[in-house]
């Protein structure tokens, strides 16, 4: 039935939408600028340095960027390592969080002991690069994703929302013969896939911004992510704007349009990934999982 509503809860509702709207402009107002400075002539921004709208529409800048692969290149390096690294972060976290959700599990208490030490206290950035090291994995990929293959927290979230699972559904699949394993993939995971969802955006997200772990371990520049040549070119502007001396071509790659097609190029294929993981945010949990 129709319910007529107060002065007062139509004020509030209205006042949250305005709210909710300032902010979420407030949030995108600085993206919308690097786009629109993207698109536009040096002139231009020179002329105008605050634009929502780009001025002297042109294309130069990513013509510029992609006219050698050194974007491109690094574009790739970064995909992999954000594919890759997820994966195995899956792999490792939802595999120990399954085992370590079984009360029966043997030294259950001790290991979680050991994972909860592990977030309050680390052996620092020096023992590791000497074990990254001695394990020859320097110069290489999987210096970017094995030292951090397992987030403690995440893994520990995860563990308990696999406890809160009916344990009935479990033990009528091990009735009809499903292992562990085959319980994990066709039981677990997909009742999982909200909470799963979200910690694969964050990982992605993680991996898609290594930065710091790239300059340590990564000696070669061909191998290094795109958030590591983002560096390179706001650090040569910087140098250009103290009054270094550069040839012709390295005018045009620190002019600003430049550097923020750059950061267009670093960004937008990560919140690409966003639309697809976002429905399993508003499932519910165990929606359709026990009938009857």
């Amino acid at each position: 039935m129709w319910r007529k509503r107060s002065i007062g809860s139509m004020a509030f509702d209205g006042f949250n939408y305005t709210f909710l709207t300032i902010f979420a402009l407030i949030t995108v107002l600085p993206f919308i600028h690097i786009v629109a400075v993207s698109l536009s002539s040096s002139q231009a921004y020179g002329a105008k340095e605050f634009i929502l709208w780009p001025h002297g529409f042109t294309l130069d800048a990513y013509d510029y960027l992609f006219s050698t692969d050194t974007l491109t290149r690094s574009l790739l390096v970064t995909v992999f390592i954000t594919v890759a690294g997820t994966l195995v972060n899956l792999l490792f976290t939802l595999t120990m969080a399954y085992s370590l959700a079984k009360k029966e599990l043997l030294g259950r208490r001790s290991i979680m002991l050991l994972v909860i030490f592990s977030m309050l206290f680390s052996g620092g950035m020096i023992p590791t690069y000497l074990v990254v090291k001695e394990l020859h994995l320097l110069d290489t990929y999987w210096a970017l994703i094995l030292p951090g293959a397992i987030s403690a927290f995440n893994m520990i979230i995860i563990k308990n929302f696999f406890q809160q699972l009916p344990p009935g559904l479990e033990e009528s699949a091990k009735i009809d013969g499903a292992s562990d394993i085959a319980v994990l993939v066709r039981i677990v995971i997909p009742l999982s896939m909200p909470v799963i969802a979200t910690f694969t955006l964050f990982y992605a997200v993680g991996h898609w911004n290594t930065f710091f772990n790239a300059i340590i371990y990564l000696n070669d520049a061909d191998k290094r992510p795109i958030q590591v040549l983002l560096r390179q070119i706001v650090i040569l502007s910087e140098q250009l704007g103290s009054g270094g001396e550069y040839d012709a071509s390295a005018l045009v790659s620190l002019s600003q349009s430049i550097k923020m097609a750059v950061i267009v190029a670093a960004t937008l294929p990560i919140l690409m990934v966003y639309p697809f993981l976002q429905k399993y945010f508003v499932k519910g949990i165990l929606l359709g999982s026990i009938k009857g």
